[in-house]
């Protein structure tokens, strides 16, 4: 359920449907709400209202301004509804490619804006959730290899096991409070710079 605090910008050009999303987002009781009108200087000015969610509302939107409300979604990095008067499947495609909390093709109705909010705020931290899952398994993939690769330089330069050769990288890093995996790659960096062969 999204919070009523949250800071929402609504850019729609047609002031009486951004009247109808400001009047369903307030009876919702959110009320920090900001309008604006005009696609003119639109990333300055989402940048500098800094809301937490974005809802934006286009009527007879082309390609090119659906590319544009695209890449702003990209860039904003905020949850984004978006409302269309109508889409075909490559527009929905693109939406969710650019990560477009949730597209509603003819679906404006008052009393449907906050369910729509909140699930686009679900969606939104649910994405944000996986993507930082997955960054953290790159990185600890990444590091299990570092880790192997400063194992083997220790090996072959101490002619030591590969216990021995993790329990050094292990002790060294308990010593200087420090992950393994940053003193395997400074270690690694070390080598390198000394020209000694990975």
């Amino acid at each position: 359920m999204a919070d009523p605090s949250l800071s929402i910008l609504v850019i729609d050009e047609n002031r009486a449907r951004a009247a109808i999303i400001e009047a369903g987002l307030r009876e919702a009781g959110h009320d920090r709400v900001t309008l604006i009108h005009s696609m003119a200087g639109i990333a300055r000015r989402i940048q500098e209202a800094a809301p937490d969610v974005i809802v934006i509302d286009l009527e007879n939107p082309n390609r090119d301004m659906l590319e544009d409300m695209f890449q702003l979604s990209r860039a904003v990095r905020r949850p984004v509804a978006m409302f269309v008067d109508r889409s075909d499947s490559t527009s929905i495609a693109a939406a969710v490619e650019a990560g477009v909390s949730a597209y509603v093709v003819d679906g404006l109705r008052q009393e449907r804006v906050k369910p729509i909010l909140d699930m686009a705020v679900s969606r939104f931290n649910a994405f944000a959730r996986l993507a930082r899952e997955l960054q953290d398994a790159r990185d600890e993939l990444e590091g299990h290899k570092v880790v192997d690769r400063a194992k083997r330089l220790l090996m072959k330069q101490k002619r030591i096991g590969e216990e021995e050769a993790y329990a050094l990288l292990r002790r060294t890093a308990m010593n200087r409070n420090r992950r393994i995996a940053d003193i395997a790659q400074s270690l690694l960096t070390a080598a390198d710079l000394l020209g000694d062969d990975l």
